[in-house]
């Protein structure tokens, strides 16, 4: 019998302790290892920026289909032209991953009369990369990339813009505007046109630098965040909000009467501004509407 052995042929405690203190000696060098090869190689970044100019006459519409990710910036302008500059910013290991990457993360353009649609193809669109990269590496799909647009159009053209997540701002447009988003923050300044805009997640500014609206009027819908409406003093709409799950109406404006019931109620609210006109409808899921009056510079 060894010393490590009791009469009974087990292995002694002071003997179990050896025999685990050597198990977890040998053990951590492989921990360790494991540790190592599962850390993540930091990304490299790609920055580049593409500049287009197309002619166009007033009245036509211009359609934006947005990255998943990234912002979208519109401005009315006096030229018969829509100018657009792209800011593309791709994410990958290594140079070869950044120019595999390049060839399809871009967009393109689909002209028609009086119709301009600008695309944003890449990783994110199956149908498109089944027709033009079908042997595109599957390691290369997930990895982040944006495009943030900067575009001009002339003032009275109607927009048809689809984002993912990313801020959206509009202003000096006059024509029918139809926006919907993922998650944004998105700012209009506006003061005419037929606008509907709906946002799943996020925050949704109308400011109306004008005492009356050039239009039908607006009817913005969010799923969950808020709505800010901001209206010049003396400017005359029928205004209606609604609550629908939770959250609350917060009307600091002064310049509300009730139009018919419910009246004024902090979940809903039928209302005239001024003499009434063009009609402003604003839908929150869960969140809270703001109904103020605007800050006009005299600049």
């Amino acid at each position: 019998m060894t010393p490590s052995q009791n009469l009974s042929g087990v292995l002694s405690p002071q003997a179990c302790l050896l025999t685990i203190l050597l198990l977890n000696t040998v053990a951590l060098p492989a921990q360790q290892k494991k540790n190592e090869i599962t850390t993540p190689a930091p990304l490299l970044t790609r920055s580049s920026s593409r500049h287009e100019t197309r002619r166009f006459s007033y009245g036509g519409t211009v359609t934006v289909i947005g990255a998943p990710e990234g912002s979208v910036k519109i401005e009315g302008w006096p030229r018969n032209e829509v100018e657009i500059t792209a800011n593309i910013e791709l994410r990958a290991q290594t140079e070869e991953d950044l120019n595999q990457l390049a060839a399809v993360n871009n967009f393109v353009f689909d002209e028609d009369l009086n119709h301009l649609s600008v695309l944003t193809t890449g990783t994110h669109d199956k149908i498109f990369m089944k027709r033009v990269a079908r042997d595109f590496p599957k390691r290369l799909l997930g990895l982040p990339w944006k495009i943030d647009y900067n575009i001009r159009v002339p003032v009275l053209t109607d927009l048809e813009v689809t984002a993912g997540r990313g801020s959206i701002n509009l202003t000096g447009i006059e024509g029918a505007v139809q926006i919907s988003a993922a998650e944004s923050e998105t700012q209009l300044t506006l003061t005419g046109g037929t606008v509907s805009v709906t946002v799943a997640n996020g925050r949704v500014k109308l400011k109306i630098p004008a005492r009356s609206w050039r239009g039908s009027g607006a009817d913005i819908r969010v799923a969950a965040g808020e709505i800010v409406l901001e209206f010049a003093p003396g400017f005359s709409a029928d205004i209606d909000a609604e609550i629908l799950r939770v959250g609350h109406i917060e009307d600091t404006s002064g310049a509300l009467e009730p139009r018919e019931r419910p009246g004024l109620t902090p979940q809903n609210i039928k209302a005239r501004a001024g003499a009434g006109g063009a009609s402003f409808r604003l839908t929150v899921g869960a969140g809270t509407v703001y109904i103020k009056k605007a800050v006009i510079s005299d600049k």
